[in-house]
């Protein structure tokens, strides 16, 4: 049973169709879901790398065609990045992300908050401070000296621990600043990309490239010219959020899960959480379709996204109200020779939860998009799946 009562007055997010099922689908079928003219990112979308992101255009779509209930909100229960939040905001519609990966939380976070005062002067003082001050103790990281030249482990120490001593909101601008450097300055080849190699980077350009992340965030922040709708980040395992943590109903769910042996953001950031002190081992543990987890003992296999999926919709049963949507974008899964279906697993655990299957679509996702066109799984194509919750 919802945990919320349903509204059922439609709130505009800039569709201009009347909201009934058959202008709703005929708005979805319209639209190209390879949107073949995208060519750039904006500003805030490049504030921080994050592989295998979700496109803005999808979200974007969504939101145009569907039509909310007055005095509901959006959720995506797996946000990543924030690019569902991201949009939400542009239209003024309040929305709820929900994620595991604490640099993913501190992205969305960061993007849908408002812009600290003076963030630059901020820096560009504890860059000083950090430089008569004496050398800060290097916290005990596993492989580090494989991964980080001495001098660059200094730099990073110092400026990780001159950040904890600052405030929130201020803390997650400089703490993202940072995060969004440490991978540049590592022996890690790129963000998709796993090896070492000697790069030969000058341990004296950490602080330049530190202030010129602050600067990039401060710019792309700074050029938002909507109002900042409400925005909650909750850092949690979604399989683990009770209806009551979600503030507001939920009238449209916008989404991209994880998706089994497909990848594994915890591995490409896994040095970015250990400078800032999260637990990436614990992420590794609980993200849903690592492939870490199909290649041990007693692996995983396509029976736990099931069981991942039926969570997720007992979550989704609670707080979207009757006559709300849920959308999904997912690939295909390949386990051990086996390819999986899981816009088919998504469509069946939402019917169990009386959700039912309204429209669909195929997309093709971009061949230069070396992050989801991963040579293991034979990623090409992912789902649009979008289903309406029945009348409980």
């Amino acid at each position: 049973m919802s945990h919320y009562q349903n509204n059922t007055v439609l709130h505009s997010t800039g569709n201009e169709h009347d909201g009934t099922d058959e202008s709703i689908i005929d708005a979805l079928t319209s639209i190209n879901w390879d949107f073949p003219e995208r060519v750039a990112h904006s500003d805030i979308e490049g504030i921080h790398p994050y592989p295998a992101k979700f496109i803005a255009e999808i979200p974007r779509a969504l939101l145009e065609s569907i039509p909310l209930p007055k005095g509901t909100s959006v959720l995506d229960p797996f946000c990543g990045s924030g690019t569902t939040l991201v949009e939400c905001q542009r239209r003024g519609v309040p929305v709820t992300g929900i994620d595991l990966n604490p640099i993913a939380c501190l992205i969305s976070r960061v993007k849908t908050s408002p812009l600290p005062t003076d963030i630059k002067l901020h820096a560009e003082k504890l860059l000083e401070e950090v430089e008569a001050r004496p050398q800060s103790s290097i916290p005990t990281i596993p492989n580090l000296d494989h991964w980080f030249e001495q001098e660059i482990q200094e730099r990073i120490a110092g400026i990780a621990a001159a950040i904890q001593s600052t405030d929130s909101p201020l803390r997650d601008c400089l703490q993202l600043a940072l995060s969004s450097i440490i991978v540049r300055v590592s022996n890690q080849e790129s963000d998709t990309r796993y090896a070492a190699i000697n790069k030969g980077i000058d341990p004296s350009t950490v602080p330049m490239l530190f202030l010129r992340a602050v600067t990039c965030i401060e710019t792309a922040l700074q050029g938002r010219t909507n109002l900042l709708s409400p925005a909650d980040v909750i850092e949690s395992d979604t399989l683990k959020v009770a209806p009551e943590q979600i503030s507001r109903p939920v009238g449209l769910v916008i989404t991209s899960p994880p998706y089994p042996n497909a990848y594994e953001y915890w591995l490409y950031h896994k040095y970015r959480m250990w400078w800032l002190g999260f637990d990436p081992l614990s992420v590794k543990e609980q993200e849903i379709g690592a492939r870490a987890h199909f290649f041990k003992k007693n692996h995983h296999t396509s029976a736990d996204f099931v069981r991942q999926m039926r969570q997720t919709f007992e979550l989704l049963r609670g707080v979207v109200v009757t006559d709300g949507f849920a959308c999904f974008v997912v690939g295909r899964s390949r386990i051990h020779g086996e390819v999986i279906d899981n816009a088919k697993i998504i469509e069946e655990a939402g019917i169990e939860f009386g959700f039912n299957r309204y429209f669909t679509a195929e997309r093709m996702m971009s061949a230069s998009r070396k992050s989801f066109n991963l040579s293991h799984a034979n990623i090409k194509t992912e789902t649009i799946i979008v289903l309406k919750k029945g009348a409980e």
